[in-house]
Protein backbone atom coordinates (compact mmCIF):
# COMPACT_ATOMS: atom_id res chain seq x y z
CA UNK A 1 0.00 0.00 0.00
CA UNK A 2 3.00 2.34 0.91
CA UNK A 3 4.51 1.72 -2.73
CA UNK A 4 1.57 2.38 -4.51
CA UNK A 5 0.55 5.61 -2.59
CA UNK A 6 4.78 7.23 -3.49
CA UNK A 7 3.66 5.91 -7.39
CA UNK A 8 0.61 7.71 -7.18
CA UNK A 9 1.93 10.95 -5.48
CA UNK A 10 4.98 10.69 -8.27
CA UNK A 11 2.27 10.88 -10.87
CA UNK A 12 0.73 14.06 -9.22
CA UNK A 13 4.19 15.60 -8.72
CA UNK A 14 5.21 15.06 -12.36
CA UNK A 15 1.77 16.51 -14.00
CA UNK A 16 2.29 19.59 -11.54
CA UNK A 17 5.98 19.37 -12.83
CA UNK A 18 4.41 19.58 -16.50
CA UNK A 19 1.69 22.68 -15.80
CA UNK A 20 4.72 24.37 -14.32
CA UNK A 21 6.44 24.36 -17.82
CA UNK A 22 3.55 25.03 -19.30
CA UNK A 23 3.49 28.18 -17.76
CA UNK A 24 6.49 28.97 -18.37
CA UNK A 25 6.94 28.39 -21.81
CA UNK A 26 3.08 30.87 -21.88
CA UNK A 27 5.54 33.44 -20.56
CA UNK A 28 8.31 32.58 -22.67
CA UNK A 29 6.19 32.68 -25.83
CA UNK A 30 4.25 36.20 -24.77
CA UNK A 31 7.80 37.61 -23.92
CA UNK A 32 8.93 37.05 -27.42
CA UNK A 33 5.75 38.05 -29.49
CA UNK A 34 5.81 41.35 -27.48
CA UNK A 35 9.07 41.97 -27.87
CA UNK A 36 8.46 41.57 -31.71
CA UNK A 37 5.43 43.38 -31.66
CA UNK A 38 7.46 46.28 -29.94
CA UNK A 39 10.56 46.39 -32.42
CA UNK A 40 8.07 46.30 -35.04
CA UNK A 41 6.68 49.59 -33.95
CA UNK A 42 9.89 51.30 -33.16
CA UNK A 43 10.91 50.12 -36.50
CA UNK A 44 7.38 51.51 -38.43
CA UNK A 45 8.16 55.11 -36.36
CA UNK A 46 11.75 54.80 -37.55
CA UNK A 47 11.07 54.45 -41.42
CA UNK A 48 8.59 57.30 -40.88
CA UNK A 49 10.88 59.75 -39.37
CA UNK A 50 13.12 59.25 -41.84
CA UNK A 51 10.90 59.04 -44.58
CA UNK A 52 9.58 62.55 -43.05
CA UNK A 53 13.13 64.21 -44.21
CA UNK A 54 13.92 64.35 -47.71
CA UNK A 55 17.86 63.85 -48.64
CA UNK A 56 19.61 67.24 -49.90
CA UNK A 57 19.25 65.27 -53.75
CA UNK A 58 15.90 65.06 -53.75
CA UNK A 59 15.06 68.62 -52.60
CA UNK A 60 14.24 71.28 -55.32
CA UNK A 61 15.36 75.02 -53.99
CA UNK A 62 13.73 77.57 -56.34
CA UNK A 63 15.74 81.07 -56.51
CA UNK A 64 14.43 84.29 -58.21
CA UNK A 65 17.19 87.21 -58.68
CA UNK A 66 15.22 89.74 -58.29
CA UNK A 67 14.57 92.40 -61.13
CA UNK A 68 16.09 92.51 -64.70
CA UNK A 69 17.41 94.95 -66.91
CA UNK A 70 14.29 96.24 -67.97
CA UNK A 71 11.21 96.83 -66.53
CA UNK A 72 7.84 96.35 -67.47
CA UNK A 73 5.22 98.60 -66.19
CA UNK A 74 2.41 97.10 -67.76
CA UNK A 75 0.09 95.72 -64.68
CA UNK A 76 -1.08 91.89 -63.42
CA UNK A 77 -2.93 91.03 -60.70
CA UNK A 78 -1.01 90.92 -57.36
CA UNK A 79 -2.55 87.24 -56.29
CA UNK A 80 -4.82 84.66 -58.13
CA UNK A 81 -8.06 86.28 -58.52
CA UNK A 82 -7.29 89.15 -57.22
CA UNK A 83 -8.43 92.83 -59.03
CA UNK A 84 -5.91 94.60 -57.50
CA UNK A 85 -2.86 94.89 -59.97
CA UNK A 86 0.96 95.72 -59.77
CA UNK A 87 3.16 96.43 -62.03
CA UNK A 88 5.01 93.23 -63.80
CA UNK A 89 8.81 94.10 -62.53
CA UNK A 90 11.02 96.67 -62.14
CA UNK A 91 14.98 97.24 -62.72
CA UNK A 92 15.32 98.21 -58.98
CA UNK A 93 16.90 100.01 -57.15
CA UNK A 94 21.55 101.02 -57.46
CA UNK A 95 24.53 101.10 -55.24
CA UNK A 96 24.77 105.00 -54.21
CA UNK A 97 28.50 104.56 -53.98
CA UNK A 98 29.07 101.52 -56.70
CA UNK A 99 26.26 102.52 -58.92
CA UNK A 100 25.55 98.72 -59.74
CA UNK A 101 21.95 98.13 -60.40
CA UNK A 102 20.28 95.67 -57.85
CA UNK A 103 19.43 93.28 -60.83
CA UNK A 104 23.19 92.55 -61.51
CA UNK A 105 23.80 92.43 -57.45
CA UNK A 106 20.82 89.96 -57.06
CA UNK A 107 21.60 87.58 -60.16
CA UNK A 108 25.71 87.58 -59.25
CA UNK A 109 24.68 86.44 -55.70
CA UNK A 110 22.14 84.29 -57.20
CA UNK A 111 24.64 82.32 -59.81
CA UNK A 112 27.22 81.97 -56.99
CA UNK A 113 24.15 80.92 -53.77
CA UNK A 114 23.61 78.06 -56.95
CA UNK A 115 26.94 76.94 -57.23
CA UNK A 116 27.10 76.22 -53.57
CA UNK A 117 23.84 74.62 -52.95
CA UNK A 118 24.90 72.00 -55.61
CA UNK A 119 28.08 71.37 -54.12
CA UNK A 120 26.40 70.58 -50.89
CA UNK A 121 23.93 67.68 -52.86
CA UNK A 122 20.99 70.11 -53.21
CA UNK A 123 19.25 70.77 -56.51
CA UNK A 124 18.67 74.26 -57.97
CA UNK A 125 16.28 76.01 -60.44
CA UNK A 126 16.50 79.16 -61.03
CA UNK A 127 13.92 82.32 -62.51
CA UNK A 128 16.52 83.48 -64.65
CA UNK A 129 20.25 83.22 -65.32
CA UNK A 130 20.47 86.26 -67.34
CA UNK A 131 20.18 90.28 -67.05
CA UNK A 132 18.77 90.60 -70.63
CA UNK A 133 14.99 88.74 -69.61
CA UNK A 134 11.72 89.85 -69.41
CA UNK A 135 10.34 87.99 -66.93
CA UNK A 136 6.98 89.07 -64.49
CA UNK A 137 7.19 88.23 -60.44
CA UNK A 138 3.93 86.21 -62.00
CA UNK A 139 5.63 84.24 -64.31
CA UNK A 140 8.43 83.50 -61.75
CA UNK A 141 6.61 82.50 -59.15
CA UNK A 142 4.65 79.67 -61.57
CA UNK A 143 8.40 78.90 -62.91
CA UNK A 144 9.16 77.88 -59.42
CA UNK A 145 5.75 76.63 -58.83
CA UNK A 146 6.39 74.37 -62.04
CA UNK A 147 9.75 73.27 -61.30
CA UNK A 148 8.81 71.03 -58.49
CA UNK A 149 10.70 73.71 -56.10
CA UNK A 150 10.52 72.53 -52.53
CA UNK A 151 11.10 76.19 -51.41
CA UNK A 152 11.81 80.02 -53.01
CA UNK A 153 13.96 82.36 -52.22
CA UNK A 154 14.16 85.73 -53.41
CA UNK A 155 16.87 87.55 -53.38
CA UNK A 156 16.61 91.54 -53.62
CA UNK A 157 18.37 94.37 -51.94
CA UNK A 158 16.60 97.71 -50.20
CA UNK A 159 16.95 101.38 -51.58
CA UNK A 160 15.64 104.01 -49.56
CA UNK A 161 16.33 108.02 -48.73
CA UNK A 162 17.62 108.50 -45.81
CA UNK A 163 21.93 106.89 -46.44
CA UNK A 164 22.07 106.38 -43.00
CA UNK A 165 19.82 103.00 -42.61
CA UNK A 166 21.45 100.17 -43.05
CA UNK A 167 20.44 95.47 -42.54
CA UNK A 168 19.15 92.85 -43.71
CA UNK A 169 15.33 91.76 -43.46
CA UNK A 170 13.17 88.64 -44.54
CA UNK A 171 9.67 89.22 -45.94
CA UNK A 172 6.97 86.50 -45.56
CA UNK A 173 3.68 85.70 -46.18
CA UNK A 174 1.40 86.56 -43.35
CA UNK A 175 -1.19 83.94 -41.78
CA UNK A 176 -4.03 86.11 -42.71
CA UNK A 177 -3.15 86.82 -46.29
CA UNK A 178 -5.84 86.25 -48.60
CA UNK A 179 -3.77 84.04 -51.15
CA UNK A 180 -1.01 82.44 -49.43
CA UNK A 181 -2.04 81.93 -45.97
CA UNK A 182 -1.83 78.07 -45.16
CA UNK A 183 2.62 79.17 -46.57
CA UNK A 184 2.79 81.59 -43.68
CA UNK A 185 3.81 78.85 -41.13
CA UNK A 186 6.88 77.12 -43.21
CA UNK A 187 7.44 80.31 -44.56
CA UNK A 188 8.41 82.14 -41.41
CA UNK A 189 10.68 79.45 -40.17
CA UNK A 190 12.62 79.62 -43.73
CA UNK A 191 12.75 83.48 -42.99
CA UNK A 192 14.33 83.31 -39.65
CA UNK A 193 16.56 80.48 -40.34
CA UNK A 194 17.97 81.88 -43.68
CA UNK A 195 17.89 85.48 -42.45
CA UNK A 196 19.65 85.08 -38.57
CA UNK A 197 22.41 82.87 -40.16
CA UNK A 198 23.02 85.41 -42.88
CA UNK A 199 23.62 88.03 -40.40
CA UNK A 200 25.34 85.80 -37.92
CA UNK A 201 27.82 85.08 -40.97
CA UNK A 202 28.51 88.86 -42.56
CA UNK A 203 28.04 90.66 -39.56
CA UNK A 204 25.02 92.86 -40.87
CA UNK A 205 22.29 94.44 -38.80
CA UNK A 206 19.16 92.27 -38.80
CA UNK A 207 16.22 93.78 -38.96
CA UNK A 208 14.20 91.25 -38.82
CA UNK A 209 11.53 88.85 -40.14
CA UNK A 210 8.77 91.21 -41.77
CA UNK A 211 4.57 90.47 -42.64
CA UNK A 212 4.46 91.15 -46.27
CA UNK A 213 0.40 90.45 -48.63
CA UNK A 214 1.44 93.02 -51.38
CA UNK A 215 3.93 90.75 -52.97
CA UNK A 216 2.53 89.55 -56.45
CA UNK A 217 6.11 86.49 -56.74
CA UNK A 218 4.92 85.69 -52.89
CA UNK A 219 1.20 85.63 -53.57
CA UNK A 220 1.30 83.18 -56.99
CA UNK A 221 3.50 80.93 -54.79
CA UNK A 222 2.49 77.23 -53.52
CA UNK A 223 5.80 76.65 -52.05
CA UNK A 224 7.05 77.97 -48.58
CA UNK A 225 8.74 81.77 -50.03
CA UNK A 226 10.47 84.49 -49.07
CA UNK A 227 12.01 87.66 -49.92
CA UNK A 228 15.45 88.10 -48.72
CA UNK A 229 16.26 91.82 -48.81
CA UNK A 230 20.23 91.65 -48.44
CA UNK A 231 21.36 94.87 -47.12
CA UNK A 232 20.95 98.78 -47.89
CA UNK A 233 22.51 99.65 -51.85
CA UNK A 234 21.51 103.10 -50.36
CA UNK A 235 23.94 102.84 -47.40
CA UNK A 236 27.59 103.74 -48.95
CA UNK A 237 29.67 101.06 -46.58
CA UNK A 238 26.75 98.24 -47.20
CA UNK A 239 26.57 98.73 -51.06
CA UNK A 240 30.47 98.85 -51.68
CA UNK A 241 30.85 95.76 -49.31
CA UNK A 242 27.99 93.82 -51.10
CA UNK A 243 30.34 94.19 -54.26
CA UNK A 244 33.46 92.79 -52.49
CA UNK A 245 34.16 88.45 -53.44
CA UNK A 246 35.32 88.08 -49.90
CA UNK A 247 32.06 89.89 -48.66
CA UNK A 248 29.78 87.55 -51.06
CA UNK A 249 31.26 84.44 -50.12
CA UNK A 250 30.12 85.33 -46.58
CA UNK A 251 26.48 86.41 -47.74
CA UNK A 252 26.60 82.92 -49.83
CA UNK A 253 27.90 81.20 -47.07
CA UNK A 254 24.89 83.28 -44.60
CA UNK A 255 22.10 81.75 -47.07
CA UNK A 256 23.17 78.47 -47.81
CA UNK A 257 23.45 77.41 -43.69
CA UNK A 258 20.32 79.02 -43.46
CA UNK A 259 19.14 76.65 -45.95
CA UNK A 260 20.87 73.47 -44.30
CA UNK A 261 18.92 74.74 -40.84
CA UNK A 262 15.86 74.87 -42.19
CA UNK A 263 16.09 71.36 -42.98
CA UNK A 264 17.57 70.27 -40.41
Amino acid sequence: MKIRKIKIEDKIHKVDKRSKDKNISKKVITWILCSFLITSILAVQTNTVFAAKKSKDSIIIGIDPGHQKQGDSSLEAVGPGSSTKKAKVSSGTSGVSTKVPEYKLTLAIAKKVKKELKNRGYQVVMTRESNHVKISNKQRAKKINKSGADICIRLHADGIDSSSVTGASALYPSKENKYVSKLSKKSLKLAESILDTYCEITGIKNRGCVKRDDLTGTNWSKVPVIVLEMGFMSNPTEDKKMQQKKFQKKMVQGICDGIDTYYK
